[in-house]
């Protein structure tokens, strides 16, 4: 008996309630690995620590992880659309959770590094997948809702995250941290076994595109590496200069390849809608502003202001917990009456944000950082849910797999250039500034005991002050972006663009 007889059963997969059964199913891939993510950034120092490595060493076991999931997203989506999205979604459950038994078990950072790459696998089927089956599960009147809990439950995840991780590491252990997946692992492949449809597999024969996807996996996993490593290889650098010139070249060949395949790994018919082209720009520029913050104020938190670890975080949860306030009906209300108006207003909200950021000084008052970061949360969670669901909406059903992980991708790519740009500039005006001072080379500055306080904290809040203005120029693009798009009921969008790409436009 094949699956699509025996799981769901017609009976129950017919009833209209069904689909909320499937999101159900999709929120726990989305706990796993949102909680995953910010569990693990905590475990650094004591994971350092365990295996006697350096820094440098360690941070691989974030880095390895970030870029195993970003470079494969429309990889997997695709294999997805392929082989079927129900059956690779229940294969990810299965390989994150075998991934993160054998982190729980790793004896060696190179054993935790190797371990991460596979959770990783295992996280990027889930994510390439999760918003393609949402889409094929719920009408366009009711996908942005659907799309903004899962948004909500995500930021929720990454919220509690650390606070999670940090009781495990001093009660139980750091190995805890990745054993909490496991049961809910099971659970999700139980789920997705017995609650996702049979899988929606193309009818017509496809082939895997093996080269465009190590064209495009190598080039852009080269210019990942530039950004990242830049800074401290140095940006001159023999290694650095060769990364961005592998990227230019294996980019631009990936491209070429794409127009001559009979089946490529990303059509690239799919950006001539502007829908989908847009919203991916705006979702990477607004991934962009929210990690850049995300990445500075603890600095600001710990080394302007003085305040612990603990308080820092503290000071940074209101912002995923506005954003899973928010999310929810903000994706209600594009649902009803288009995408524009809540994406415009959530970047103009994120824009007013960090132009408030840029007057909080080195002694600014808690409730008043509170209140902006409350404001960026509303901002991006507004934003977020109807990008997503309009950027779902202009893709062709047979395509959802690789549009969700374009979409994911284009957001991993906001964080990381988010981090790496934001932290390029903020450190190369710190260093012109103390230089300009008579500190020249400083390589930590607020443990430097031979520079007063007080140049410390106007150097940082020189750096500080451009990256805003950089993120307020980023914000008001993506509104400009927003606005420029259509806005059109999400059901009609996704059918002309289907026959639009079916007539082979």
């Amino acid at each position: 008996m094949s699956r699509a007889k025996q799981f769901p059963h017609p009976y129950f997969s017919s009833r209209p309630s069904w689909k909320w059964f499937i999101l159900t199913t999709v929120l726990l891939g989305a706990t796993m690995s949102a909680l995953d993510v910010s569990i693990v950034n905590v475990a650094m120092p004591t994971l350092k620590g365990t295996f006697g490595v350096s820094m440098a060493v360690i941070e691989w076991v974030a880095m390895a992880y970030m870029l195993t999931l970003t470079i494969f997203l429309p990889f997997f989506g695709r294999v997805a659309d392929i082989y079927g999205r129900s059956k690779l979604y229940n294969i990810g459950f299965v390989i994150f959770s075998v991934g993160s038994l054998l982190c729980g078990m790793a004896s060696s950072a190179v054993f935790m590094i190797t371990a991460r790459v596979i959770q990783a696998v295992g996280a990027g089927l889930l994510q390439a997948n999760s918003v393609a089956i949402i889409t094929h599960a719920f009408p366009g009147s009711e996908r942005g809702k659907a799309i903004g809990i899962q948004g909500a439950v995500q930021a929720v995840s990454m919220a509690i995250g650390p606070f999670v991780g940090g009781v495990l590491i001093a009660t139980v252990g750091w190995r805890a941290i990745f054993y909490i997946n496991i049961p809910i692992g099971i659970l999700g492949t139980a789920a997705a076994l017995f609650i996702l449809p049979p899988n929606e597999k193309s009818n017509v024969k496809q082939k895997v595109d093996f080269v465009g996807t190590v064209l495009f996996a190598s080039g852009l996993a080269f210019l990942v590496l530039a950004f990242n490593e830049g800074v401290k290889l140095g940006w001159e650098s023999p290694t650095i200069m060769l990364y961005f010139g592998l990227a230019v070249v294996l980019l631009p060949l990936f491209v070429l390849t794409e127009t001559k395949v009979e089946h490529p790994l990303i059509d690239l018919k799919l950006f001539k809608n502007p829908t989908f082209l847009l919203g991916n720009v705006t979702g990477m520029f607004s991934y962009y502003v929210l990690f850049a913050i995300m990445f500075l104020m603890p600095f600001y938190f710990e080394n302007v202001l003085g305040y612990s670890s603990a308080v820092t975080g503290s000071l940074l949860t209101p912002i995923p917990l506005a954003m899973a306030l928010v999310a929810p009906l903000s994706g209600h209300i594009s649902d009803k009456h288009g995408p524009r108006i809540m994406t415009t207003t959530g970047m103009l909200l994120s824009a007013l944000a960090c132009f408030s950021l840029l007057f909080i000084g080195e002694s600014a008052r808690i409730p008043v950082l509170v209140s902006v970061l409350v404001l960026l949360g509303i901002g991006m969670g507004l934003f977020t849910p109807p990008n997503n669901s309009a950027i779902m909406g202009a893709a062709p059903r047979d395509k959802l797999g690789v549009a969700g992980g374009v979409l994911n991708m284009m957001r991993s790519l906001g964080l990381i250039f988010g981090v790496d740009i934001s932290g390029v500039i903020f450190t190369t005006l710190e260093h012109k500034y103390l230089a300009q001072r008579g500190y020249p080379g400083v390589e930590h500055v607020f443990k430097n005991s031979n520079i007063p306080v007080s140049i410390k904290d106007s150097a940082f809040m020189r750096g500080f002050f451009v990256v805003m203005g950089v993120l307020i120029l980023l914000n008001l693009l993506a509104a400009l972006f927003s606005v420029a798009r259509k806005d059109e009921v999400v059901d009609r969008e996704a059918a002309e663009a289907a026959k639009e790409f079916v007539d082979g436009a």
